[in-house]
């Protein structure tokens, strides 16, 4: 079986914005337009294709990113020629924070994305995130100026705020043929032609010269975006200086090349929801996001030899080498593997490697994703993603490679939980299928976390907000049959050092025949915020066996789990095991991880320990007569205010509140402004709490 398109023409692509941008009214667009549905869904109505959960329907977000698999040629809606087909496999991504690891694991294996923005409200908090995102997983990305037809839209307002918030390299390569009610479709920049967008559907494109009323503006514009373009390229610079016109093909090249290396950020516009704009955005995402050949080679490590960095071209005929990124339950054949192919082929049936759990996987059946439908296929190649059916042993971030040829891609991180809520079966029948479900939901949302607490055996689970627990919650119930009881919210505290200290301990039982001897010396000092936990191993001339010293590490590790404060987990710590000793017949791993966990814990109380609270930042839109009212409501909460500003007779409150003082915001919020404020919220950092609530906290009553 041959591939039917070259690699060249494959676009691997997502849709990433700020929650209520537009995001799946885009996707849906795209869907009618590449004939992959024949009737146009909307979100609100819950009628989308990309968001099929009961609980997208109902609350008209998304929830899962959606993957599908359409096909276009450009200009094609002018012409009717479809010739120059190409293969986009689109990823639709959630806005809502609480659904971040959905973005992350997306934009990981994404090679371009298109980020949309709301006409009227420009960049937002949460555009900011996934823009960080894009960012740290290097994705070339179009910008999409959305909801042009809204009352107190503007081009030019939005454009200035992705200047000012985001980047300055972004570069205007259309502007709106009108705008609010008057938006009649696009101007094209580089060419200079108008494209109006007529019939039911937006369907009729007809391309008409720049009106009188527009030259001016669009002609300022282009200037703007050729001297953008020609400081990317030295000969098109030379063109530039000497006053020569640069040709429509030379300014899409080297745009193509500027924005493939990051170093240019085209910017589009229109609305989704009235059909204008959609069909020029799929030619700009042919014409200037990478295919996977345009980005550098994916590298890994040799599981067998971690110093060896490998390298996989996008190409079929080297070693297969793919990521597992998400997985997710289906209804009707189980449990669902999506892959990214980065290199090679592979053929239903055979067997692959998992190269981080050792294992060997047979991929019984392949299928190309349309949402929740599915295609079979025999065979994938180098670029694809698709899904497979029955993967046992393979989770998100896991690599899956040819056995000859075994290499380990870079795994995915993902935030930890802020927020906690205890769980209890409503009766012995959910009891027994509780526990199975959460393991599978767990398997599917790596930043959902369940655990139990040792002290009472209570079910805790963890997750990125309260609305991600509540949507876990009632999956729960309606796709696994479990009732039960929640807790109220519990924030996730941590706790953290603020000076170095040492510690000594020996461990010695002695209690009739073989007894127990573990003893060691440690240092501890605070990490910056985020490192984590790093050991040091500084143990010279062997004064403790080299086979103890995981014991050690594992001993400190599980105490750091329980903290020294209040319980919770003690984080950002650097250990340096220097020093200690061993028996001859007595000593044995265990025997030296509990004196780790012991001089751990005591180096610990005299290193200044605290607690940490999570910071969470949050962005208030209000009509301007309740400003008053909401920031003295936000200090009452321990907020701290960044800053104010407008937006089309609204006021913006930027502020960081502590995740603890948030529950309930949306009730308070509501009835402060007679239920016309709206905010979203994210994690921003964890902050140490006050002295007097630290001792609320530790004596258990802050709840």
């Amino acid at each position: 079986m041959i591939r039917k398109y070259p690699i060249e023409k494959y676009r691997n692509i997502g849709i990433i914005a700020h929650i209520d941008a537009g995001k799946t009214t885009v996707s849906e667009r795209i869907l009618y337009y590449t004939g992959i549905s024949h009737k146009i869904g909307e979100t609100h109505t819950g009628e989308s294709q990309m968001d099929w959960m009961e609980q997208e329907k109902e609350r008209g977000i998304t929830i899962c990113s959606a993957a599908t698999t359409c096909f276009w040629s450009p200009k094609a809606y002018l012409t009717g020629e479809k010739t120059n087909e190409h293969r986009i496999n689109l990823i639709d991504t959630p806005g809502h924070i609480d659904f971040t690891a959905e973005v992350q694991r997306s934009l990981r294996v994404l090679d371009g994305a298109i980020v949309v923005f709301d006409g009227v409200a420009g960049v937002e908090a949460q555009s900011e995130t996934v823009w960080r995102q894009a960012d740290k997983y290097h994705v070339p990305r179009i910008c999409f100026i959305n909801k042009l037809d809204r009352l107190g839209a503007s081009f030019d307002h939005a454009l200035e705020t992705i200047y000012e918030k985001l980047t300055k390299n972004a570069v205007a390569i259309q502007m709106p043929l009108g705008e609010e009610s008057q938006m009649e479709g696009v101007i094209d920049l580089i060419k200079m032609k108008a494209y109006k967008f007529e019939g039911p559907n937006g369907d009729d494109v007809k391309e008409i010269e720049v009106g009188d009323e527009f030259k001016v503006r669009a002609e300022e514009l282009r200037s703007r975006l050729v001297e953008k373009i020609a400081g990317e390229d030295e000969e098109l610079m030379e063109k530039y200086l000497d006053g020569k016109e640069i040709s429509e093909e030379e300014i899409k090249k080297a745009l193509r090349k500027a924005t493939i290396d990051y170093k240019l950020i085209p910017v589009l516009c229109g609305t989704a929801l009235r059909n204008k704009g959609v069909q020029l955005l799929l030619d700009a995402v042919i014409d200037y996001l990478p295919s996977p050949i345009d980005i550098p080679p994916v590298e890994g490590l040799d599981p067998k030899d971690e110093t060896k960095v490998l390298v996989r071209h996008s190409t079929d005929d080297e070693p297969f080498a793919a990521l597992a990124f998400k997985i997710a339950t289906d209804p009707f054949v189980g449990t669902l593997t999506y892959i990214r192919v980065y290199s090679g082929t592979f053929k239903k049936g055979n067997y692959l490697l998992n190269t981080n759990t050792g294992e060997k996987e047979r991929l019984g059946r392949i299928l190309r994703m349309h949402a929740n439908q599915r295609e079979e296929v025999d065979e994938i190649y180098a670029g694809d993603i698709c899904a497979t059916v029955a993967l046992k042993k393979t989770t998100t971030g896991n690599t899956l490679s040819d056995e000859s040829n075994p290499i380990v891609l870079e795994q995915i991180s993902f935030p930890e939980p802020v927020i906690n809520i205890k769980i209890e079966p409503k009766t012995k029948d959910d009891q027994e299928k509780m526990g199975t479900s959460l393991k599978k939901l767990q398997e599917e949302d790596p930043t959902f976390r369940v655990k139990t607490d040792e002290e009472t055996g209570e079910v805790i689970i963890g997750g990125m907000g309260e609305l991600h627990l509540d949507i876990l919650v009632d999956r729960l119930k309606r796709e696994f049959g479990v009732e039960a009881n929640i807790g109220r919210p519990q924030v996730s505290y941590k706790e953290a050092i603020d000076s170095n200290a040492e510690a000594e301990y020996k461990y010695i039982k002695q209690s009739g025949g073989r007894g127990q001897y573990g003893h060691v010396k440690i240092r501890i000092e605070p990490l910056e915020r985020g490192k984590g936990f790093e050991f040091v191993d500084e143990i010279k001339g062997g004064v403790i066996p080299r086979e103890y010293i995981p014991a050690v590490q594992k001993g400190i590790k599980e105490a750091l789990e329980k903290g020294v404060v209040a319980g919770y987990s003690l984080i950002d710590v650097k250990a340096t095991l220097y020093d200690g000793s061993f028996h001859e017949v007595d000593s044995s791993e265990i025997a030296f991880k509990i004196a780790g966990a012991q001089a751990l814990l005591e180096a610990a109380k005299k290193a200044h320990p605290h607690i940490l609270e999570p910071i969470m930042k949050i962005e208030v839109v209000i009509p301007e007569q309740f400003l008053g009212d909401v920031i003295g409501d936000l200090s009452a909460r321990r907020g701290q205010i960044d800053q104010t500003e407008d937006r089309t007779g609204m006021k913006v409150i930027y502020a960081k509140v502590p995740l603890s003082e948030t529950f309930g915001y949306a009730t308070g919020l509501r009835s402060l402004t007679e239920g016309r404020g709206t905010f979203s919220m994210e994690f921003s950092h964890y902050e140490k709490v006050p002295a007097n609530i630290a001792q609320e906290i530790i004596e258990g009553k802050r709840k």
